[in-house]
């Protein structure tokens, strides 16, 4: 254990999978993490062959297997640190800590909720959108992405809610072509829901909070910031809220719509 509490698990990549352009899926064999993470939670990453690098990097958890003692996540190369990640072998060592963060929280009495992702923002709303489904809740999902190549997460929705999900494509190449907001915004106009969630891009999740508050409909997002401890002591990852400043890694990454100030 680490002295926040928190687990450090070292584990072998069992696979390190090109999901098509910049995308990628690390499984990593976790099995205490495994059976520990919540939907919605992440894990600080040391990145192995990184030494003059010291500083960890937070990947959300994508999908576990308690069974099998593995964890999925789901990344995109953006820099120096995932493109390094990219080309671990498999059965290289790995250590993560967590689980950290708060997760996702459907309210009391949720019978219909609505989940809308962009991009890589599918991965967080994963494992949340199948326990929902698992407790009877009838669910909706709006995925975007920029292109047909990078909506890598369908497949494994749609398996999940036994039906289609509603798809986006900025360049028109799948499903509606546009902003995933069209959409969403058309089923919140159609539908009633309970219960709004959603990841990706800040503008993304700053127009779906907007649109759910309108509706007068509950809503979670999930914050990403620039992280450096990733446990809550050097406040690099704060936002503003009505209650001062919170920070993303302890209090969130998961926060009520209506907490944050954009």
């Amino acid at each position: 254990m680490c002295a926040t509490g928190l687990l450090d698990e070292k584990g072998k990549v069992l696979s390190n999978k090109h999901l098509g352009r910049n995308l990628y899926l690390l499984t990593v064999e976790s099995p205490q993490l495994a059976k520990l993470m919540e939907p919605g939670q992440f894990v600080h990453t040391l990145i192995p062959g990184m030494e003059g690098h010291i500083l960890r990097r937070p990947f959300s958890v994508y999908a576990t297997d308690a069974e099998a003692g593995t964890m999925d996540i789901l990344y995109q190369v953006v820099g120096f640190g995932t493109q390094h990640l990219s080309t671990l072998a498999e059965g290289v060592e790995i250590s993560n800590i967590g689980p950290i963060g708060h997760g996702w929280k459907a309210p009391e009495g949720c019978k219909r909720a609505l989940v809308v992702c962009g991009g890589v923002g599918a991965a967080p709303l994963f494992m949340h959108t199948s326990e929902m489904v698992a407790a009877g809740i009838q669910v909706d999902v709006v995925l975007g992405a920029q292109t047909a190549e990078a909506m890598v997460c369908a497949d494994r929705y749609e398996q999940v809610l036994g039906s289609p999900a509603v798809l986006a494509t900025d360049d028109g190449s799948l499903g509606y072509a546009g902003f995933c907001t069209v959409p969403a915004k058309e089923l919140l106009d159609t539908n009633s829901y309970d219960y709004v969630c959603c990841c990706g891009p800040e503008p993304l999740m700053k127009i779906v909070s907007r649109m759910a508050a309108e509706a007068g409909v509950h809503c979670q997002i999930s914050m990403e910031k620039r992280m450096a401890c990733g446990v809550g002591a050097c406040l690099s990852c704060v936002i503003d809220t009505p209650e001062g400043k919170k920070r993303c890694c302890v209090d969130g990454p998961v926060f009520n719509a209506e907490e944050v100030i954009w």
